[in-house]
C-alpha cells in the first residue's frame, strides 16, 4: 500500500518507457518497484535510505538501467530481503520441487544489462545452503566490491574469472576453486573471451 505523498514524488510524473519485450531488466525494475510500493516507501524515502540518486531508482525501476549487484543490495537490505527475494519462480511448486530442481525449472535472476544470469540450483533460499549457477558475458562481473553475511565458495566450470580479494587479484580458470570469508571485499569479472560459468555456494543464503 503506497504512503501519503507517493503520487507527489517528481521522478513519478515522468511518463515511462516501456523496455522491449523479453528485457531481463524488465523483470528486476517491477519487482523492485512493486516491494517498495508494498513496504510504503516513495523514491525519496529509498534514495536516502540507500544513497542512490531518486533519478537512477526511478530508472531501474522502469527498466531503463540495471543496478549493480552492489546498488541491488543496498536497494534489498533497504526494504528487509537479500538478492535472493529476486529470483523468478518459473512455475508453481509441487512436493518433488521441495527437493529436486529439474533443469528447466530453476529460479532465475537475469540481470541481462550487467551480463550476468544466476540461476538457482537448491529448491529454496529458506535452507543454510545458497548454491548457484553464474553465467558471465565476456567482460561482464560485479563492478564494484561487495561484502555479505557467511561463507561462499565456487569452482569454475568454463571460461576465465578475475577475482578480487581485499583488492589483490586472483585469475582462475576451468577446474580452479577458491573459497573465502564473503564479509571480505570482493568482486569479479569475466576477462573473456568465451562465456564463463561457475557454481557458486553460499551459506547462509545472504547474497
Amino acid at each position: 500500500m503506497m504512503t501519503e505523498g507517493e503520487n507527489t514524488d517528481p521522478e513519478l510524473q515522468t511518463v515511462d518507457s516501456d523496455p522491449s519485450p523479453g528485457d531481463p531488466v524488465d523483470t528486476i525494475g517491477p519487482q523492485i518497484r512493486e516491494l517498495r510500493q508494498q513496504r510504503g516507501l516513495t523514491l525519496t524515502r529509498l534514495a536516502a535510505t540507500t544513497g542512490l540518486s531518486v533519478g537512477h531508482l526511478s530508472q531501474v525501476e522502469r527498466g531503463l538501467s540495471t543496478p549493480t549487484i552492489r546498488q541491488l543490495q543496498l536497494i534489498s537490505s533497504a526494504m528487509g530481503v537479500t538478492i535472493g527475494w529476486f529470483f523468478r519462480d518459473p512455475a508453481p511448486r509441487d512436493d518433488e520441487d521441495r527437493v529436486v530442481v529439474r533443469a528447466g525449472r530453476r529460479k532465475v535472476l537475469d540481470m541481462g544489462g550487467l551480463g550476468l544470469t544466476d540461476e538457482l540450483l537448491v529448491p529454496n533460499l529458506d535452507g543454510k545452503l545458497e548454491l548457484l549457477l553464474c553465467t558471465i558475458q565476456p567482460g561482464a562481473g560485479s563492478a564494484d566490491s561487495y561484502t555479505h553475511e557467511g561463507e561462499e565458495a565456487a569452482f569454475i566450470l568454463s571460461g576465465a574469472l578475475e577475482l578480487w580479494v581485499d583488492e589483490k587479484l586472483y585469475v582462475l580458470g576451468a577446474g580452479d576453486s577458491f573459497a573465502l570469508a564473503s564479509t571480505r571485499p570482493h568482486r569479479y569479472r569475466n576477462p573473456g573471451p568465451g562465456i564463463t560459468q561457475v557454481i557458486w555456494a553460499i551459506t547462509p543464503p545472504s547474497f
